[in-house]
């Protein structure tokens, strides 16, 4: 199946879950997760309309940028080494797994302009998972306000991998709750309107939920092997 061909299923989904909850279809935007595909597939995907595209690796957003540029908005969505930030801060546009000073210090350093960031919140708790605890998510995004460069937009988080649909709709709940208290205290370098959640198992729950960000990988482009 083209990506184009599974993008107009995807679309369906979402509109169906926004009428449902009373949300518009626009405000939820598709990030196309182009680690597991070729270059090939990542220009399949913008040529099927998709604006927006993620990767997790350094070597393997360089790669893709070399040959895409600024046809696509890039998402940084893995886990981000301070070491390697020098590397592609000057071509992403949002960083999704802001979880540590350490890193919030590097971006700062190294940008050259504004970057949007998500703070990764691990809501689940499970040891496997990257980011803040809840509790955490507050105090945190208050001590980035040292730092010019960074905007904290939104949150991030990823549910676990099960069936259970009450644990899933849990944790995207939680972290619309943690977004909403953040954007009371109106802080202006973190207006935080934004929520990263819902892959390709658990989109429409997300959607739901108030996810105004989806990270769609195997749903979207597949998988292929790639080096």
């Amino acid at each position: 199946m083209s990506v184009k061909q599974r993008l107009q299923t995807i679309q369906q989904h979402i509109a169906k879950a926004c009428e449902k909850t009373g949300r518009n279809a626009s405000d939820v935007q598709i990030v196309a997760v182009t680690k597991y595909v070729s270059i090939a597939r990542a220009k399949e995907a913008i040529d099927a309309g998709i604006v927006h595209l993620g990767e997790s690796r350094t070597d393997g957003f360089l790669q893709k940028y070399e040959t895409i540029g600024k046809e696509a908005t890039w998402h940084f969505i893995g886990t981000l080494q301070s070491r390697k930030v020098k590397q592609i801060i000057d071509y992403v546009d949002y960083v999704h797994s802001l979880d540590r000073l350490s890193l919030a210090e590097e971006i700062n350093k190294r940008a050259n302009r504004t970057i949007k960031c998500f703070v990764q919140v691990n809501v689940s708790g499970e040891q496997s998972k990257h980011g803040l605890a809840p509790k955490d998510v507050l105090p945190f995004i208050e001590t980035l306000s040292a730092f010019s460069r960074i905007e904290v937009v939104g949150l991030m988080t990823m549910a676990p991998y099960t069936d259970d649909e009450a644990t899933i709709r849990r944790c995207f709940r939680t972290l619309r709750e943690l977004k909403e208290q953040v954007q009371e205290k109106q802080l202006p370098h973190a207006p935080c309107t934004q929520l990263s959640m819902g892959m390709s198992n658990d989109y429409v729950i997300a959607v739901e939920e108030g996810a105004t960000f989806l990270r769609l990988g195997t749903c979207l482009v597949g998988e292929e092997e790639v080096e």
